[in-house]
C-alpha cells in the first residue's frame, strides 16, 4: 500500500524562484535564506519520495475569475510550467501520475469533498516554488506530483477546518491506494503577509510562530479560526496559511516535527518551513 512519510509545510514566495533561476542564492540577501532551506533538501533526498502531493492555490494561471473552483485536483501526465505574464520559470515539466490521481479523487468525492477534476493545467509558482525548495534545480523533477489547488483568493475560501478535513479524507485516499509508493504532502502558502492596502508588507512573527507551534500540537486550535481572525493577524494574503492544514490533517495526530525555519524577509513577506513526520515512522 501507499505511505505517507512526511509532511513538508511551505511558503511558495514567487522571489524565490527568480533568486534560484537567476542564481542569487550566493547573494547578500539570499544566503541566510538558502542556508536555512537546506535541511528540506537533504531530507527530501534521503527520504526520496515517489509522489508529492502539493497543496497550493493557483494564481490566475490556471482558473481565471470566470470559474473558481473551491477545491481542484490536477489528473494529468504532465503539467506545463505557466507564464504568469513574464514567460513561464525555465524549470522542468511537471510529471503527474495520473492513475494515482484519479484515485484520489474518487476517494475524495465519495468523501463528499467535490472536487473539479482537471486534465489540463498550467502550474504557476505557487506549486513550482516549492518544488525548488526542495529539489533545487535539477533537469527533471526527481518525484511525480499530484496537484491539489484551494481557493484563497476569491471570497469566499473553505474554512480552516474544511482544509483540516479535506487533508483527513486525503489520508484516506493514500492510505487505500494499492501501490508501494511512498508519498509527501506539502502545504504550501503563507506566512503572515499583504501585498496591497494600508497594510502592505505586514508581518506578524509572533502569530507565524504561533501557528508553527499550534500544527504540531493543537491542530485542532488553528481549525476554529475564523477567516476574518487569519486576516487581521496574518494579513490578506496570510489566509493561505489554511492550506498547511490540509498537509496536517493528512498526518497522524502525533507528529515530530524534524525541522522547522523562518526567515524575514523574503521579499516583502515572512517564510515559513517545516517538516514533519509521523511519530510512528
Amino acid at each position: 500500500m501507499a505511505k505517507l512519510i512526511g509532511g513538508i509545510g511551505t511558503s511558495h514566495v514567487p522571489a524565490i524562484g527568480a533568486a534560484v533561476d537567476h542564481g542569487k542564492q550566493g547573494e547578500e540577501y539570499w544566503k541566510d535564506f538558502f542556508t536555512g532551506i537546506e535541511p528540506v533538501k537533504e531530507w527530501i533526498k534521503e527520504a526520496k519520495p515517489d509522489v508529492c502531493i502539493i497543496v497550493y492555490n493557483d494564481h490566475a494561471s490556471a482558473y481565471s475569475l470566470e470559474n473558481i473552483s473551491t477545491f481542484a485536483i490536477g489528473v494529468a501526465d504532465e503539467f506545463e510550467p505557466a507564464d504568469e505574464g513574464y514567460g513561464p520559470r525555465d524549470v522542468p515539466i511537471v510529471k503527474g501520475h495520473s492513475e494515482f490521481a484519479w484515485h484520489i479523487a474518487e476517494s475524495l468525492i465519495f468523501s463528499e469533498f467535490d472536487m473539479t477534476i482537471s486534465n489540463n493545467m498550467p502550474v504557476d509558482h505557487g506549486l513550482t516554488v516549492p518544488l525548488s525548495v526542495a529539489y533545487d534545480q535539477p533537469s527533471e523533477w526527481p518525484c511525480r506530483v499530484i496537484p491539489i489547488a484551494v481557493n484563497v483568493i476569491q471570497y469566499p475560501a473553505p474554512t480552516a477546518n474544511r482544509c483540516y478535513e479535506l487533508g483527513k479524507a486525503l489520508r484516506m485516499a493514500i492510505d487505500s491506494y494499492d501501490s508501494d509508493i511512498k508519498v509527501a504532502v506539502f502545504g504550501t502558502g503563507g506566512m503572515s503577509h499583504q501585498l496591497q492596502g494600508e497594510r502592505a508588507g505586514l508581518i506578524n512573527r509572533d502569530f507565524d510562530e504561533r501557528f508553527l507551534d499550534d500544527l504540531v500540537s493543537d491542530p485542532a486550535a488553528l481549525t476554529k479560526m475564523s477567516h476574518t481572525e487569519y486576516i487581521r493577524e496574518a494579513g490578506a494574503e496570510g489566509i493561505e496559511m489554511v492550506m498547511w492544514l490540509v498537509m496536517r490533517g493528512a498526518m497522524d495526530v502525533d507528529v515530530d516535527e524534524k525541522y522547522r525555519f523562518y526567515h524575514v524577509p523574503v521579499s516583502n513577506t515572512a517564510y515559513g518551513l517545516t517538516i514533519l513526520e509521523n511519530c510512528e515512522s
